[in-house]
């Protein structure tokens, strides 16, 4: 695989596992609890947005490494790394979600 695609890769990856905790929707489609914009989806459902997001980013490396000439195949290892891998890359956003204090603007809050 050529450096431009690999850095590429790495930045899809990168969208793609933090993609779930941004979006309150599933799947950027459904909200959750229909019309009521205050409810946020269950946290399975965002498991599941990273599982499937994981196999489509491991879709478009395969895709990149056929483009690239032959493909190697790959043991249970290399999917048990990748997978570790793009949970740790997901950090940032499990943080902006779950961890960061949310200021209560509006509410009066004083600083």
């Amino acid at each position: 695989m050529t450096g431009a695609a690999g850095f590429l890769l790495l930045a899809v990856a990168f969208v793609a596992a933090n993609a779930s905790f941004v979006s309150s929707r599933i799947f950027f489609i459904w909200r959750p609890g229909g019309r009521t914009p205050q409810r946020d989806k269950h946290g399975g459902w965002r498991v599941l947005e990273v599982v499937v997001l994981y196999l489509l980013t491991l879709a478009l490396a395969r895709a990149l490494e056929a483009r690239a000439g032959a493909i190697y195949p790959q043991t249970w290892e290399f999917y048990a790394v990748t997978a570790c891998l793009f949970v740790v890359m997901g950090y940032p956003g499990f943080v902006f979600r779950y961890l960061l204090k949310r200021s209560n603007r509006g509410k009066g809050a004083r600083a």
